[in-house]
């Protein structure tokens, strides 16, 4: 396969996601033939700096790709920034780009998935996000993959022609959306999509990936999904910088490459419903909420046992 797409990798101070992330990478298929570009981000406070040049040092030391460039920050841009400036530059120079943080495994299939769908769809003006993850769909009658309008953020792939139409600004996207929209846009009231917006304006998070999802959806942008995910994030162990620790999108990694691609360019109305579902089911009954909560606090300030 030719031309393949640059790969960004977002790390920060926590080694040991970081070794793990880059170990299944370098498993990929098409690893040996990809560029990785790993942006690392100054440390926020002096507590960060010996992780953060734990971190550096670890990448300092890999292998297994066809060239790797590390871009190690002086200052502390936050993961937004981080990523938006990360993500316009390969963009800028290499017209397609496949995007990682430190906290994501991947399949052996995963660096293929992307390649392939970001050559069959580099036309399709409508088809803005490739995504990696998938929630596991109780509907197991789905194609391998398929259209939505939900853009998943852990592991994801665009082109320069989608990522132009990137709006920062949250007034600019929050004007656009009416009481029909923020319903769809929260997948019929299932997700919280458009709370994390408002406490996006409200100073409450500092989410780039919400930003750029409001941004796919009012341009009417389709995202291509895997109906078994490639990728399973290990972030949700309390160390994330917008992860609670929680084990409910917990995935089973493909373990074989994804070979059909849709032709018709549509949101699959029987894949919306097993998101839909389930969204609507994935926090379980009162007692299984209540159990989880236990959990998270012994963790959090017992610590783990």
């Amino acid at each position: 396969m030719q031309n393949l797409a640059p790969i960004a990798l977002f790390v920060y101070n926590r080694p040991d996601h970081t070794r793990r992330t880059l170990a299944y990478l370098q498993k990929n298929l098409l690893a040996e033939e990809s560029r990785l570009f790993i942006f690392s981000d100054g440390a926020k406070t002096a507590a960060d700096k010996d992780k953060v040049d734990e971190v550096r040092t670890l990448v300092k030391n890999i292998t297994g790709f066809k060239s790797i460039k590390i871009i190690a920050r002086e200052e502390n841009m936050g993961l937004a920034n981080s990523i938006i400036g990360g993500v316009t530059q390969l963009v800028n120079e290499f017209g397609k780009v496949i995007v990682f943080e430190d906290d994501l495994l991947s399949s052996p299939y995963t660096l293929q998935y992307f390649n392939e769908s970001l050559a069959k769809y580099e036309q399709d003006n409508a088809v803005m996000h490739v995504g990696a993850y998938m929630f596991g769909l109780d509907d197991k009658t789905l194609p391998e993959a398929f259209f939505h309008h939900i853009a998943t953020s852990w592991g994801w792939a665009t082109w320069a022609r989608a990522w132009k139409n990137f709006e920062p600004d949250i007034d600019k996207l929050m004007g656009q959306f009416d009481r029909q929209k923020i319903q769809k846009f929260s997948i019929d009231g299932t997700m919280n999509f458009w709370k994390q917006m408002q406490q996006f304006k409200a100073g409450k998070n500092n989410s780039w990936a919400i930003r750029w999802y409001a941004s796919v959806f009012l341009k009417g942008g389709l995202t291509l999904n895997p109906s078994h995910s490639l990728v399973h994030n290990i972030g949700h162990d309390g160390t994330g910088v917008h992860s609670n620790i929680e084990n409910m999108y917990g995935v089973n990694i493909a373990q074989k490459p994804v070979k059909y691609f849709p032709v018709e360019i549509k949101e699959n109305q029987k894949a919306h419903q097993a998101i839909k579902r389930f969204l609507k089911n994935r926090k379980g009954s009162l007692l299984q909420r209540g159990m989880r909560l236990i959990r998270q606090w012994q963790i959090k300030y017992v610590g783990k046992k």
